[in-house]
């Protein structure tokens, strides 16, 4: 789940699904945001939450990296790990309802829009308080539901690299026994840290009496999110260095600011890919797609109860 949660594209959610533990996570969650602490609900979810937390900590700056340097490469197995989210959708649905097509077509217009309205470019969006709170909730509701990439949804709020980036100085610090250099980290850190919370805590609940109550519209929606995220993950882009007088972060651009600019921050635009970029993209795009089937298939039954059936409500 901790690699799945750096990765545009490719779901937390999805993964503990595969692996036949989705149920007890989201129950884990439920009794102990309701104060029922016993023992098994604790180490499920401590184990969870340690495993992906060092997987994060220990990974951003090699995602990072792969991300800045390799845009077009990363983009394409991102798109195939993404439409490999769509068998594990289909898998729980025994009836295709007319609710659950409107919702499908609402899940996919809804990613189009926000990946045309936001930009995909970090250095075009400020990191404030709010905007980070907000990217911590995104970022946890990749952990409760199937299908959803928070990973993604940071990175078309703007907020992916940095995160990553910011992750990764923490890392450095606590190398290197720098205490300043951490706590310098804290104004990114404590308003996703919080965000992240309350995202476990209400949207896993949320999403949780969703699937129970609405089963087939809630899986349409998901099923439209996964579909309709693929409309911001083009791999065709490349990092354009801005010129003096262009705006990145709030701030207009110059010589000095330029040659200052980290690369994450560096804005992208598309381009015309050659013929061996289309080939070389495609076969990606089929490789991460056949990684997520395999994962899919690390539990060769999953549970009945690891997501609630269609046939049960709707």
């Amino acid at each position: 789940m901790g690699l799945a949660n750096l990765v545009p594209g490719i779901s937390g959610g999805t993964m503990l699904l595969a692996a036949g533990v989705y149920a007890d996570f989201v129950d884990a969650i439920a009794q102990i945001t309701t104060l029922k602490f016993r023992i098994r609900p604790i180490l499920t979810l401590s184990t969870i939450v340690l495993a992906a937390g060092l997987s994060i900590l220990l990974l951003a700056g090699l995602v990072k990296g792969l991300v800045v340097d390799h845009r077009w490469v990363m983009n394409s197995l991102f798109i195939g790990l993404t439409l490999g989210g769509v068998p594990v959708v289909l898998r729980r649905v025994h009836r295709i309802r007319p609710s659950f097509i409107a919702c499908t077509v609402l899940g996919i217009v809804a990613m189009v829009i926000m990946a045309t309205l936001k930009p995909a470019s970090a250095g075009s969006t400020a990191q404030n308080p709010v905007m980070l709170f907000i990217a911590g909730i995104a970022g946890a509701s990749a952990m409760v539901v199937p299908g959803i990439s928070g990973a993604y949804l940071l990175q078309i709020l703007g907020q992916y690299l940095p995160i990553l980036a910011s992750i990764d100085r923490v890392k450095l610090s606590l190398r290197a026994q720098d205490i300043q250099g951490v706590f310098a980290e804290m104004s990114l850190v404590i308003p996703v840290g919080l965000g992240v919370v309350i995202g476990i805590v209400v949207v896993s609940n949320l999403i949780r009496w969703l699937l129970l109550k609405h089963n087939s519209p809630t899986l349409g929606v998901v099923l439209g999110l996964i579909l309709g995220s693929v409309a911001g993950l083009w791999p065709f882009q490349e990092a354009v260095v801005p010129v003096p007088g262009n705006i990145i972060k709030g701030q207009q651009m110059t010589p000095q600011l330029i040659a200052e600019l980290d690369a994450e921050d560096i804005p992208t635009e598309t381009f015309t890919p050659a013929a061996g970029q289309v080939a070389g993209s495609l076969g990606l795009i089929i490789l991460g797609l056949g990684v997520t089937l395999l994962i899919a298939k690390m539990d060769t039954a999953v549970k009945s109860d690891d997501l609630p059936e269609d046939a049960q409500s709707d």
